[in-house]
């Protein structure tokens, strides 16, 4: 019997009658045998692996629908198999995006790379309207009440949910449970990798989690703080003015790595000893003409880079790091509005604010429970109390910011996280903030969790940094033959635009030119060394 006929004999929902979930009740399973699937997947879905070329694929996708008994959820695990000759004996499951669990454009994209390498792959949609970005549809039961069950199964359930439904779906198809099992995600899907650490320490042997949306109010209120400030003064300086700061704390702090290449990469250095208002008054170019920065313009970016505080100066969370683009105008972005986007119109006047979609959601559905709460331009005082509340209601359910990993380490589970310091959406120190902790509490933290800053790197991708590619094979190794990952190879775009090979190397280590090589232009000339 052929192969693909064997699939096809397996490939019913017959063969996955036996699955079970505690505390969940399985609705239905549906399967579809896929032939002859072709699609190239670029790297940046992939995060930590390279580009691959799934061709003339045969896979089982198998879609578990299971509700837990007492609510009214409706939760869907997908999970997608490879012939049993083409299948590496392993499980990679991916994440989710923004307010998306899984089950979405860049989740199949992930899960197409892993099955063109062999894995057995799922996803997860956590019982929320399936690639829909927007919390609207879910987020609350009534006015003035949160949908709790499914902010649950966003935050954390389903991902234990999946696992297990995943692993059974891969035993009853094969007759075999998966050797190794792997998490790759990024932001939310970041999120989910810590959390699934945190919560469910034996889902997985090995979790790339790059860019984690971890600490979520605390971030938002972050991602919120350039609007509320401009809000607060009621002047919205146009984008010019703030990249013309942003382009001068690249070239006032870019060789403090010891090479000139448009990176800031040393951000603490940068952001104590680059001062905004030094420029005011400097004429730049502007719409096709000039104008002066203004002071407002270098407030707003001070209050970027620094981060929200209180009305009484009390520091809520950490900033954006100098040289990162906070208007979405960089010809590397990813086209998003950036956080202190504003809008200018073509027949003159002064400009406006420019509201991000999932901030206003979070402070006006999540927070205020309210939707027609008019967020947008509100006091300090209530910018101050909605922050309060949405620490106060939501950290032991959203934050994902526990350090005790004895679980994790102790079930011998493994923990590779990227973060770029040019992240337009989630400020990196917060990723560091979560890593010293969980330093603090295991002196041995590097036997089990490893922490790579990408100077340059946006939100998961984009900049001029591309994305550790080898680090998930780094993973992978780490897991199944211990050698751990000590420093791993990107690719930097020069001054020259042209890609020029690197290295990011473990936390707290920082790469730095070896004063033996004059260009920079091959890894072997960076050595990781200590941060001081």
């Amino acid at each position: 019997m052929s192969n693909c006929s064997s699939a096809a004999l397996a490939c019913v929902p017959a063969t996955f009658s036996s699955l079970s979930l505690f505390g969940g009740q399985i609705v239905e399973v549906s399967t579809n045998l896929v032939t002859n699937y072709t699609s190239f997947v670029s790297g940046m879905f992939r995060y930590t692996q390279p580009d691959v070329l799934l061709e003339n694929a045969t896979f089982c996708n198998v879609t578990v629908t299971y509700t837990h008994p007492g609510e009214s959820d409706n939760i869907n695990v997908e999970t997608w198999l490879p012939t049993k000759k083409n299948w590496n004996g392993r499980l990679q499951s991916v994440g989710g995006s923004g307010s998306i669990a899984g089950r979405f454009s860049l989740a199949y994209g992930n899960m197409e790379g892993a099955l063109a390498d062999g894995y057995a792959t799922s996803s997860t949609d956590a019982g929320l309207v399936q690639g829909e970005s927007s919390t609207a549809g879910w987020a609350l039961l009534s006015p003035g009440n949160v949908n709790w069950d499914y902010v649950q199964n966003f935050a954390s359930r389903s991902l234990g949910d999946m696992a297990v439904i995943s692993k059974g779906v891969i035993e009853s198809f094969y007759g075999t449970k998966p050797a190794y099992t792997y998490w790759n995600g990024c932001s939310t899907g970041g999120r989910q990798g810590h959390m699934l650490a945190q919560r469910y320490p034996d889902a997985y042997d090995g979790i790339a989690a790059g860019s984690p949306a971890i600490n979520w109010g605390s971030f938002i209120a972050a991602t919120a703080w350039p609007q509320q400030f401009m809000d607060m003064m009621g002047i919205y300086p146009p984008g010019c003015e703030i990249d013309a700061l942003t382009a001068a704390a690249i070239t006032a702090c870019d060789a403090l790595d010891g090479i000139v290449d448009g990176i800031v990469s040393d951000a603490d250095a940068c952001l104590a000893s680059f001062d905004p208002f030094s420029l005011v008054g400097t004429v730049v170019t502007c719409n096709n003409g000039s104008t002066q920065i203004s002071t407002a313009a270098a407030a707003v970016v001070n209050a970027t880079w620094h981060g929200p505080e209180t009305r009484f100066g009390k520091k809520i969370w950490y900033g954006f790091t100098p040289g990162t683009d906070i208007t979405g105008s960089a010809p590397y972005s990813d086209g998003t509005p950036g956080v202190a986007s504003t809008i200018c119109h073509s027949g003159g006047g002064p400009c406006s604010g420019a509201e991000e979609q999932s901030v206003t959601e979070w402070f006006t559905l999540l927070v205020a429970k309210d939707p027609n709460f008019p967020w947008g331009n509100v006091s300090h005082a209530v910018y101050d109390r909605l922050v309060h509340a949405s620490i106060n209601e939501y950290q032991s359910v959203l934050w994902t910011s526990d350090p005790d990993l004895t679980e994790f380490r102790e079930a011998g589970g493994k923990m590779v996280t990227f973060h770029g310091l040019a992240d337009t959406i989630v400020p990196p120190k917060g990723t560091e903030d979560y890593y010293m902790k969980v330093s603090a509490l295991f002196p041995d933290v590097q036997d089990f969790y490893r922490y790579f800053e990408v100077p340059g790197m946006g939100h998961c991708a984009f900049g001029k940094s591309g994305q550790p590619s080898s680090l998930f094979s780094q993973l992978r190794a780490w897991v199944e033959n211990g050698t751990a990952p000590v420093q791993t190879p990107i690719q930097v775009l020069g001054l020259d635009g042209m890609p020029t090979p690197r290295i990011l190397c473990a936390f707290p280590k920082v790469a730095r030119l070896d004063e033996a090589c004059k260009s920079g232009t091959s890894a072997n000339c960076w050595i990781c060394v200590d941060r001081s």
